[in-house]
């Protein structure tokens, strides 16, 4: 199992260029219509929209051949450390830390890419599905609260706490910034 190639984000700051938008948009949801006032889990989320603008971020997860895992299901099995094929505590929080993002991210960006039917079902997660494994894999993300880490463990946490809030944060700035049709996931790169 490899772990996602950007395991702990270099934010906030306006590195990429659609940081200052999506600061933006991000922020008018989150605390202009929700209340959620919050500037770390804003800054951390609108990086996370400009990592994910870039398709190949979306499913970095490789397995041991190197291909990138899709479903929810084999992300979670690789951020496994004991029953799994992560290597180590590191890597189960790199992959646990993609879990939640990716999560935030499909239930937030792109509702209808979850589970409409069983013919589907495989590799699109139901919201159910999404709200539990992000939610848990911001909390075990949040454990890892010693040395290098210890700064960014609170943050985790209150992803954890506000994940739901975050996902419908989220779905606000997809109607302020998006197209008025539905979109579809980004396709995987091989």
């Amino acid at each position: 199992m490899q772990a996602p190639s950007n395991p702990v984000p270099s934010y906030p700051g306006p590195s990429h260029p659609l940081q200052p938008f999506f600061q933006q948009a991000v922020r008018n949801s989150y605390e202009g219509k929700l209340g959620l006032n919050d500037p770390d889990v804003t800054s951390y989320v609108a990086h996370l929209l400009c990592e994910f603008s870039d398709a190949d971020k979306l499913y970095s997860v490789r397995d041991e051949a190197g291909r990138p895992i899709e479903e929810l299901s084999a992300m979670m099995l690789a951020a496994d450390p004991v029953h799994g094929s992560a290597p180590s505590f590191d890597a189960e929080r790199a992959v646990r830390k993609h879990i939640g993002d990716y999560a935030l991210f499909v239930a937030g960006m792109y509702p209808e890419a979850m589970a409409s039917s069983r013919r589907h079902r495989r590799h699109y997660p139901s919201l159910g599905e999404l709200i539990h494994a992000g939610k848990e894999s911001y909390f075990i993300v949040s454990q890892f609260n010693l040395f290098e880490y210890e700064q960014e463990a609170p943050l985790f946490a209150r992803l954890s706490d506000r994940f739901e809030r975050c996902i419908l944060g989220l779905t606000l700035v997809r109607e302020e910034i998006g197209p008025r049709k539905p979109l579809m996931l980004p396709p995987q790169v091989n």
